[in-house]
């Protein structure tokens, strides 16, 4: 089935998103699992995503548990330590098929402010042919409406798009509206779709 545009998810596909990692660095995997147990952060961050204001979201967050308020005010404070770093062959593998004259997209749970964020950081993040950012449109994936959003925006048929998500609950939501993708388990895997989809050869997707 032919490719007409390629839509990129940005959190693990081109960027590394690990807030435990971070945690577990800064201040040790135990501390890490006992907040994790009391404080659902990333339903949080989901509150973000769908279009709350980044910092106030985290900052009252964290007055609501005083025990940790310190470890989640850096959700916001050192967010960036936490969205890094990027994964470089995926930034080239959506260059290189731009560089062919692909449409390529992105479509990605991401909140207005720290999106905007991000772009300051990753100069990649400011190429994309389209950018569908879930804080602009007030709803998350795996949400049947995001993914509707996009198709009525972006010129192209479901059948025609190609969907990169680290995320098997939004691959499925997408394959349920006849999208064609990939779950990303890294940018070897990836290069090699796009490789079978005929839009890079091996020598471009290397």
């Amino acid at each position: 089935m032919t490719v007409t545009g390629v839509i990129f998810d940005i959190g693990n596909v081109l960027i590394e998103w690990q807030p435990e990692r971070y945690y577990d660095r800064v201040i040790g995997e135990a501390r890490r699992r006992a907040m994790f147990d009391v404080v659902d952060l990333h339903a949080m961050n989901d509150r973000v995503d769908r279009g709350e204001n980044f910092r106030d979201v985290i900052y009252t967050t964290a007055e609501e548990y005083p025990e940790y308020r310190s470890e989640i005010r850096q959700w916001h404070d050192n967010w960036i330590e936490m969205a890094s770093p990027a994964i470089p062959q995926s930034v080239r593998l959506m260059r290189k098929l731009q560089e062919k004259g692909v449409p390529v997209f992105a479509l990605t749970n991401f909140g207005v402010e720290s999106f905007e964020y991000a772009q300051t950081q990753y100069d990649f993040l400011n190429e994309f042919d389209r950018t569908y950012v879930s804080g602009i449109m007030q709803v998350i994936k795996p949400d049947a409406d995001i993914y509707a959003q996009l198709e009525a925006d972006c010129g192209h048929a479901p059948s025609g798009l190609l969907f990169a998500d680290d995320r098997v609950d939004n691959i499925e939501a997408a394959k349920a509206r006849g999208w064609q993708t990939h779950v990303f388990d890294g940018p070897e895997g990836w290069a090699k779709r796009l490789i079978e989809a005929g839009l890079l050869t091996e020598s471009e997707a290397a």
